[in-house]
Formats: C-alpha cells, sequence, structure tokens
C-alpha cells in the first residue's frame, strides 16, 4: 500500500512537470512587434489621405495618433492653398498640413520624455555599459503616407561625461553627438 501512494505521488508530481517546458524553437527575449497597417483618414478628390501610425509603446504617444485619425477636418480646409493641424500634449506636438483639397500632405511629431522600446534601451546598455539614459526625444515624419524620419535622439550620462545619441527603432545607432 506504502509503495502505490509513494507511486501515485511521483506521477502526480512528473506528469504537470513536463506541460511547463519551454518550445524549443523560441527565441528567448525577443517580442515581435507587427507594423501596424496605414490608416486612410480620408478621401480628398481622387487621392486618399493616408496615414501610418507609430507602434509607440509610449502611451501618451498612441493617444495623439488615436486623436488625429479620429479628427474631422470637415470643411476647414476650404479657402486656403495649405491647412495646419497642431495637437498638443505636454510631452510633444504632432503638426499635420493638408492641401486645398483636404489631402493629408505631411505629419511631423516630436516628442519628449517617452518610453523608449526595449530594442533602443539594449543597444544602448550594451554599447555604453554603466551609462544612464538622462533624455530622449522622438521624432517621426511623414510625407504623402511614406515615412521620411523615424529616430530617437537620446542624451546618456557618465559621471560628468554627456553624450548625446540618436537611434532608430531597431537599436541601430546612427550616429554620436
Amino acid at each position: 500500500m506504502k509503495s502505490l501512494l509513494i507511486i501515485l505521488l511521483f506521477l502526480g508530481l512528473c506528469v504537470p512537470s513536463y506541460s511547463q517546458d519551454q518550445k524549443k524553437d523560441s527565441v528567448q527575449g525577443k517580442m515581435k512587434i507587427t507594423e501596424l497597417p496605414p490608416v486612410v483618414i480620408k478621401k480628398a478628390g481622387k487621392d486618399f489621405s493616408v496615414y501610418l501610425p507609430d507602434n509607440n509603446p509610449d502611451q501618451s504617444v498612441q493617444a495623439v495618433e488615436e486623436k488625429f485619425i479620429a479628427y474631422d477636418l470637415g470643411k476647414d480646409f476650404e479657402g486656403f492653398e495649405e491647412y495646419l493641424l497642431v495637437m498638443s500634449t505636454k510631452k510633444g506636438t504632432l503638426s499635420a498640413t493638408y492641401d486645398e483639397n483636404g489631402k493629408l500632405i505631411r505629419v511631423v511629431e516630436e516628442y519628449k520624455n517617452v518610453k523608449l522600446p526595449s530594442e533602443v534601451i539594449y543597444s544602448i546598455y550594451r554599447a555604453y555599459p554603466g551609462w544612464a539614459i538622462v533624455n530622449d526625444q522622438f521624432l517621426y515624419t511623414q510625407k504623402e503616407g511614406d515615412v521620411i524620419k523615424k529616430q530617437y535622439n537620446v542624451k546618456i550620462k557618465k559621471d560628468n561625461e554627456i553624450v548625446k545619441l540618436v537611434v532608430r527603432p531597431d537599436g541601430e545607432i546612427i550616429k554620436m553627438k
């Protein structure tokens, strides 16, 4: 009877431990980030206004972009060669330029002290161990639905030395100032 209980106890502990195995084909530490599809904001004559929202991890950036997508330009653009729309928050601004037909021409976004993507943080700390991130700025520019600029300007500090870096969202350090 004792041996039967020991065997059942052993099997009861072994079976759940096999369910905790991790998949061999998954890569540890890498998160898959899917790119967001372009959003057609409105039809302007024969053309469409296209906006590519960024998948920035900062919620304040996402909130401004969602408000911009939901914004109805209405008839405000009529009578102007170009129409400028500016949305501001404590962290930054989104500026959009429309033409005389109401088509979105250009979007410029600039935010300060945002939550950085993990790839950016990891690449900075790998290249500059012992340094601390002091300040950051996110720049995102589009022209007629094409991304022109998407970068982070990051200020790092170690002791009394300060270095400015320009980093792409995938973690590639473009230049050091």
